[in-house]
């Protein structure tokens, strides 16, 4: 890049004010002011003013508040979009030709940024310890992440193999591989879920080119988890499947620990047990990865303890975090209602409906990430690669009452066996549609 374009660059106030406009050109319906869809283009794009405040030292504050209040019109947002009935199907205003080039450029684009960028903090310890797990060494004094949740056994565990083979490139490759598999998941979700492969490559295209996604491209351990849920979210029939990648994301970081009860609640009685046995089988994978590159009892014991962030759960900020929570530490106390309230909704999230599909599992789990950032006292709120790609899928998305789980008592309960069979008939280019946008 230097070479070709010596001294050039392109800052972050920039690259948002570029990639509003063309964000704005692609997806905004301009005969159409008041639809929902421009209502979800204007809250995805304001999450930017918020992380270049929060960049800045002087407004970092208000920045935090900015972001704090952002995450409650997108948690408000979640909770209303099971009672929108009607989905019209709103194109883009470019064609699927089109869409394909600017997200292959986006993402060429970023792929560049993260390789010239300097390395995260977070993912430059990740590497470290997959360096330690291939060379069945431990990390003597394991550097702290300041500001950041601490990365899990999981993302060491599938960053390993990638150090084996690329070594000095393991973190910029790594970051590369995780945006990607996000961008294949959401084209695969449109094809196989929305039946309208268009609006999978709308959704991959305009999670490459908001700010958020170029802000914090070289974070590994905060796309990663993301990629993960979108793929079992893809899998969703499967419960193997779906079992081991969220496993796997539970592994990775801690937030999507709170997605489990949700989704055996979805599987109902035929299917979570195998839900669970693939979340078993993953946690004994993940523990004797850390036995295997223990050399006695009190390293892995060590390891264990390590990999559990306790900051997480404390009911005060430390004097050393950033964020929402650290101005005024009388305000700490607050934290508790927040909290309590934040179970509360994750009990009725997860029993209510009793009859899920897709829609709910979609506009749920998400709902359950975006809440996670009222109380998480690290730069709560800052976040947002955590739950942008499900967000997308939720804004982008047909009518998906016929995505039931994979019991048959349930999908006679909740759709006719007759409306059912037209679905499945119908073809995806045609009857489908109809079925889906209405």
């Amino acid at each position: 890049m230097d070479v070709l374009l010596k001294g050039y660059s392109v800052n972050p106030p920039t690259w948002f004010y570029l990639s509003t406009l063309l964000i704005l050109a692609v997806f905004y319906r301009f005969n159409r002011i008041w639809s929902l869809r421009n209502v979800d283009l204007v809250l995805l794009l304001l999450a930017a003013p918020g992380l270049l405040f929060v960049r800045n030292v002087d407004s970092r504050q208000m920045g935090y508040i900015w972001l704090f209040s952002l995450s409650g019109l997108y948690l408000a947002r979640l909770l209303f979009d099971p009672v929108l009935q009607r989905r019209p199907q709103l194109g883009q205003n470019l064609n699927s030709g089109g869409l394909i080039f600017l997200c292959a450029a986006a993402f060429v684009f970023l792929s560049t940024k993260a390789i010239t960028d300097t390395l995260p903090r977070s993912t430059s310890v990740t590497v470290q310890a997959a360096e330690a797990m291939n060379n069945r060494t431990s990390v003597p004094n394991p550097p702290e992440v300041q500001g950041e949740p601490a990365p899990g056994p999981a993302a060491t565990l599938i960053a390993a193999p990638v150090e084996f083979v690329f070594e000095d490139l393991t973190a910029r490759i790594l970051s590369i591989l995780t945006h990607g598999a996000v961008v294949a998941g959401l084209i695969v979700a449109g094809k196989k879920l929305f039946g309208d492969l268009q609006l999978g490559l709308a959704a991959a295209t305009l999670y490459m080119l908001l700010p958020g996604t170029a802000y914090d491209v070289g974070k590994f351990n905060h796309v990663l988890p993301a990629a993960l849920i979108v793929w079992a979210i893809v899998f969703y029939r499967k419960p193997v499947a779906s079992g081991i990648l969220l496993g796997l994301a539970s592994g990775a970081m801690f937030f999507p620990v709170f997605l489990l009860p949700l989704w055996f609640a979805f599987y109902g009685r035929r299917g979570s047990w195998k839900f669970g046995l693939a979340l078993g089988g993953v946690a004994l994978v993940l523990i004797g990865s850390l036995a295997l590159t223990s050399f006695d009892v009190p390293t892995f014991v060590k390891k264990i303890v390590g990999s559990i962030d306790l900051e997480v759960l404390a009911f005060r900020s430390d004097s050393k975090m950033q964020g929402f929570w650290k101005e005024a530490e009388y305000l700490s106390v607050y934290r508790l209602p927040v909290i309590a309230l934040y179970c509360i909704q994750l009990i009725l999230l997860t029993w209510f409906p009793r009859q899920k599909n897709v829609e709910h599992l979609l506009a749920h789990s998400t709902a359950i990430i975006i809440s996670t950032q009222f109380w998480y006292t690290q730069q709560g709120g800052v976040y947002v690669l955590w739950y942008l790609p499900m967000f997308l899928m939720v804004v982008f998305r047909p009518r998906l009452l016929h995505l039931l789980p994979p019991d048959g008592q349930l999908e006679e309960n909740a759709v006719s066996i007759r409306e059912r069979k037209n679905i499945e008939a119908a073809p995806a280019a045609g009857g489908v549609r109809s079925q889906l946008y209405r």
